[in-house]
């Protein structure tokens, strides 16, 4: 049900009231964090969703408030010179991040009016989504991502927004874009953490209603994942289900049975594929010179459809990155990558997933390595805060560990028969205790 009209939550705080210091950190937030935040959503002249959900919380909402001050805190030190005192900067995060989970504790204790409810899940997916895509660290106010979204799947579920957001006729444009967040974080963070995603049925029903209309006229099978991030909603359902079937793997599913989910699924993305081949290797620009959304997001979509595959094909037993198939996707990948804008204003943090899943298989002569760093170049020493410096951080270790010819090893690698050692890049994270999420 549509949540009621109800008086402010006592978590809201008037930001005309900040100090100078803290205008400051939420000016550089507006300038500078903002931008990188799923910019795919905006490319569309006449659309400002990101913008005007992301101020709106900003004016109502002081977890929301608190929670980007600290992030902007954490992005201005990041980008502070080595030999300057961060001090001040350092106070500024650790008050704005304690100052978020204090009031989100009270809000929480607080009842069960929706109003709160969805101010509360406003600010935890802020917490999630903001620290992931553009702070410098590796978990959020010391608590990894998952412990929050376990919040968020329980605050989802009190609202009924499952299937508020299946009806068109109920779902505001802010509830459909709090779930397109969730969904977002729910599917990648699954395969990050090797289970099924929380809301996997709800993405398997609509994919099924994506592919045949007829079976439930009145469902939207949309949750505006395409619009969000740039990667088409079916494709990113079928990564959801490419991490229910690495889930059943891990609890024992059988390996014949394994190997024929995985042909199964693999038809699907080249389904996908053969829909968009030829777009996908084109600039995505229009006839008047200007950055053209659909042919992006064509080109995100076939970047995970592939990236999707090596992930699929790296549940089989045995799987190793000198097989074939496996060289052939990374060179495939490496393609399309390299059709994507590129620099400080690119769009590279949107294939955050895609450049950890691809790069973690490449070889040390591979292309694809190649292409990376120069892409991490060309955005410039922005790229160590945030997503971009995560990742490169994992495919260097991955790297050092697999490419080493003593042959150094984590838990859960393997060596193929050619002596190839293949690590897995959850391995590597879990052995460093990264609690990272790449969306």
């Amino acid at each position: 049900m549509a949540a009621p009209t109800a008086p402010a939550p006592p978590n809201l705080e008037d930001p005309s009231k900040l100090d100078e210091k803290d205008q400051g950190l939420l000016d550089h937030f507006i300038q500078h964090v903002l931008p990188t935040i799923s910019p795919i959503i905006e490319l569309d002249q006449h659309c400002s969703l990101r913008s005007d959900s992301i101020l709106a919380a900003l004016r109502s909402n002081s977890a929301y408030l608190h929670c980007c001050l600290g992030v902007a805190a954490q992005h201005l030190k990041s980008h502070t010179e080595t030999n300057t005192s961060t001090t001040g900067i350092d106070n500024d995060i650790k008050r704005h991040h304690s100052a978020t989970i204090r009031t989100i504790i009270e809000a929480l204790g607080k009842g069960k009016n929706q109003h709160i409810l969805q101010a509360i899940l406003e600010a935890i997916l802020g917490l999630i989504v903001c620290q992931s895509t553009a702070g410098p660290y590796d978990d959020v106010c010391g608590i990894p991502w998952p412990r929050y979204f376990e919040l968020t799947v329980s605050l989802v579920h009190q609202l009924g927004l499952t299937d508020i957001v299946s009806d068109p006729a109920r779902a505001s444009t802010q509830t459909r874009f709090k779930m397109s967040l969730c969904s977002w974080i729910d599917i990648l963070g699954a395969t990050m953490k090797g289970r099924s995603p929380a809301f996997a049925h709800m993405y398997r029903k609509k994919n099924e209603v994506l592919i045949n209309p007829s079976l439930s006229p009145s469902l939207n099978p949309s949750l505006g994942l395409r619009e969000l991030m740039g990667c088409d909603d079916g494709v990113m359902y079928l990564i959801s289900e490419v991490a229910c079937l690495e889930s059943l793997k891990n609890d024992g599913m059988d390996n014949f049975t394994l190997c024929r989910h995985v042909s199964a699924l693999d038809r699907l993305f080249l389904a996908k594929m053969k829909k968009m081949r030829d777009a996908s290797l084109k600039m995505p620009v229009n006839v008047n010179g200007g950055l053209s959304p659909k042919q992006l997001s064509d080109i995100i979509t076939m970047a995970f459809c592939i990236a999707a595959r090596i992930f699929l094909h790296g549940l089989v037993p045995g799987f190793n990155s000198i097989q074939p198939l496996c060289m052939e996707l990374v060179e495939e990948l490496t393609a399309v990558l390299q059709h994507i804008p590129s620099g400080p204003n690119g769009f590279d943090r949107n294939f955050a997933w895609v450049y950890l899943i691809g790069g973690s298989v490449s070889l040390p002569d591979s292309a694809f390595r190649a292409v990376f760093e120069d892409r991490l170049a060309q955005i410039g020493d922005s790229f160590r805060s945030g997503t971009m410096g995560r990742v490169a951080t994992v495919l260097h270790e991955v790297w050092a560990l697999s490419d080493s010819p003593t042959g150094v090893s984590v838990h859960g690698s393997t060596t193929s028969e050619g002596g190839q050692l293949y690590i897995h890049w959850r391995a590597v994270m879990q052995s460093n205790r990264w609690y990272l999420l790449f969306i």
